[in-house]
């Protein structure tokens, strides 16, 4: 019955984010200040990972294709599928789901906990548009930050190739460039999408709706994590079951 009552109150919630907008002039500050701590705060990690787990397909594929019948451009056609159907926008998602998805059930926890929701609410403020909605807007450009991925791992697969020894530059190359489906990119921007808006909401959901003081909000930013990375895992399922059956 618990389930039942947080996925109700989760989209009832989604429901109240749209009613009753704040003015654009604050909006604007809000939404600008979460670009900053959501999608520009998280380059750094999603570039450092990966460039380097571009580079461990690259090495994996290469050293499992030992028959000399199987052409060398396969490692870098099998590093390009790997980061742009899979590792770019699924597991990402999940390491943002630790990294944004606690920051924003702590920030919005420790709001709760220190009763500033209930001061917006007596200022007559809608704190659900207020405090989830800039939050939602923001993450709508975190496919960049996953294009940003994408390249940086094919790069790492290529700088692996290379240094490492695996094959010539060209080969993995033209591996990139073979049998190259176009729709493919914009499957994973149609996921990408999907994971922003559960990125934004699902820990918004148990930073708001949180109970208890300080230690609560380490409990929840935990359930939150948990929860989100569940629902992109099925989501993932769901999707590519819709798009590439």
């Amino acid at each position: 019955m618990t389930y039942l009552h947080n996925i109700g109150a989760y989209f009832l919630m989604i429901v109240e984010m749209f009613r009753k907008p704040t003015k654009w002039s604050v909006m604007k500050t809000l939404i600008l200040k979460d670009i900053d701590d959501l999608i520009i705060g998280s380059l750094g990690i999603v570039a450092f990972i990966s460039f380097f787990v571009g580079g461990v397909i690259t090495i994996q594929t290469a050293l499992n294709i030992s028959n000399p019948l199987i052409p060398k451009y396969l490692v870098g056609f099998a590093t390009r599928q790997s980061i742009v159907l899979e590792f770019a926008p699924t597991f990402t998602s999940v390491i943002m789901a630790g990294k944004v998805g606690s920051f924003i059930t702590s920030s919005i926890g420790t709001m709760r906990v220190t009763e500033q929701i209930d001061a917006l609410e007596v200022m007559g403020i809608n704190s659900l548009n207020y405090l989830i909605f800039p939050k939602t807007i923001a993450l709508l450009l975190y496919p960049f930050a996953i294009a940003v991925g994408m390249f940086l791992g094919i790069l790492g697969g290529m700088a692996a190739c290379y240094f490492g020894g695996f094959g010539t530059m060209e080969d993995y190359i033209v591996g990139i460039q073979t049998d190259f489906i176009p729709f493919h990119i914009t499957y994973a921007f149609i996921k990408t999408f999907v994971f922003a808006f559960i990125l934004a909401t699902i820990p918004s959901f148990y930073g708001y709706y949180m109970k208890g003081g300080a230690l609560e909000v380490g409990k929840a930013s935990t359930t939150s994590f948990v929860w989100t990375s569940v629902t992109i895992i099925l989501l993932n399922f769901l999707l590519t079951q819709m798009l590439l059956s």
